[in-house]
């Protein structure tokens, strides 16, 4: 019978997690995603091959480790926005999440060009991505009037929402992270919802 796992050893998991993800990205960032191999990762972290694969799939969910995470907070973080609140604006507010993650700028850089720089990674990025409108969806859809059409406004907005942090990130990458990320997130949104 299996171990329940404890709180100690979810948070243990949790921190190898992490770091395993922070080797793998160091790595990437340094040789190249495609010229980097899944033992070269396990290598530099002084674990073995097979430990590697405990914690991820394959390479590509290792590189996109974070991204599963970053939704869930950004879900919490909306969740706890007043129920008043605008849907755009809780959004915003939730989306600052990530200006909150303990990352320096130089090193964000290299992940956002790590992401966008390679086609299979900017596929599963999307699709993890993706994932996210069906956690904010929900949260969002109390906050729309009433109508027999909610369900697909809120996830309208939360679709386009992604979208737009998506390009603020590759704008914020293009520019060399010399640009503050949510004023390029402001401009995206303001192109698509300003009037006709």
């Amino acid at each position: 019978m299996a171990q329940k796992p404890t709180p100690l050893r979810e948070q243990t998991r949790s921190v190898v997690r992490s770091l395993l993800a922070r080797t793998a990205t160091e790595l990437f960032a340094a040789k190249g995603y495609d010229d980097t191999t899944l033992e070269e990762v396990a290598t530099a972290a002084g674990v073995s091959r097979r430990t590697l694969f405990n914690y991820f799939r394959n390479k590509e969910d290792l590189a996109l480790s974070g991204l599963a995470e970053q939704g869930e907070l950004i879900a919490a973080r909306l969740a706890q926005r007043p129920a008043d609140e605008d849907a755009w604006a809780a959004l915003r507010a939730a989306f600052q999440v990530l200006e909150e993650i303990d990352i320096t700028p130089e090193r964000r850089l290299e992940l956002v060009k790590l992401l966008f720089g390679n086609e299979s990674l900017r596929a599963g990025h999307a699709e993890k991505q993706a994932r996210w409108q069906d956690l904010f969806a929900p949260l969002i859809e109390p906050r729309l009037p009433d109508s027999d059409r909610r369900t697909l406004q809120a996830r309208a907005i939360a679709a386009a929402a992604i979208t737009c942090l998506q390009a603020a990130n590759e704008e914020w990458a293009r520019l060399g992270g010399q640009a503050e990320l949510f004023d390029l997130y402001d401009a995206a949104v303001h192109a698509i919802r300003r009037p006709a």
